[in-house]
């Protein structure tokens, strides 16, 4: 299953990437036309990266899976799978209202679709497994999916202040948490969140 995913994420950020076209211009003001996509690839591939990074952790606590695991993986992996499309459409527009609001909604579904999976892995594991000591309770995951709603709102009136909630939210993952890391190399017990 991790091995899969990690393929899928590589994919999906190749096609990302892939989306980004070069200038028609040789010199540096061709660029900026380029910069509203540029950012929002790169918004993109932090929260990409943060889904591997994290599901990577997760999955180093696990050791069994089974179907209602395999789907809601896939779950995530259809989410996380739009990415490319939304982060394309609010970087050529941009960051006008409805393409700011739809790159809000797959962000959510990843996030509730995340949220899903680890605490299916919960229910498989057990509540006194070393996941469900790390996992706490959830705090990030469960505020995360509420500054996305709040944010998605936002985007019809201030989309660009819709966006700067986006990357809040990714500066709170980005922000290294040690639970799984922690439990896992018999070192300090987890915080619970």
């Amino acid at each position: 299953m991790e091995a899969f995913s990690d393929g899928v994420i590589a994919v999906i950020i190749t096609i990302m990437v892939l989306e980004m076209r070069a200038p028609l211009g040789a010199d540096i003001s061709a660029l900026k036309p380029l910069v509203p996509i540029f950012l929002s690839y790169v918004m993109s591939f932090v929260f990409l990266g943060i889904y591997w990074s994290n599901h990577h952790h997760m999955l180093q606590a696990v050791h069994s899976v089974n179907g209602r695991i395999l789907w809601a993986n896939l779950h995530l992996l259809f989410w996380l799978s739009l990415t490319p499309l939304v982060t394309n459409w609010m970087g050529e527009t941009h960051f006008a209202r409805w393409p700011v609001a739809v790159y809000g909604i797959v962000l959510i579904f990843s996030a509730i679709a995340y949220y899903i999976l680890a605490h299916t892995l919960v229910a498989h594991h057990g509540a006194e497994s070393t996941l469900a000591v790390a996992l706490g309770s959830d705090f990030k995951g469960r505020i995360s999916i509420v500054l996305y709603a709040i944010a998605i709102a936002l985007a019809f009136t201030a989309p660009l202040a819709s966006c700067a909630v986006y990357a809040a939210v990714a500066i709170m993952w980005v922000i290294p948490d040690r639970r799984f890391e922690n439990l896992l190399v018999g070192g300090a017990t987890a915080r619970r969140d």
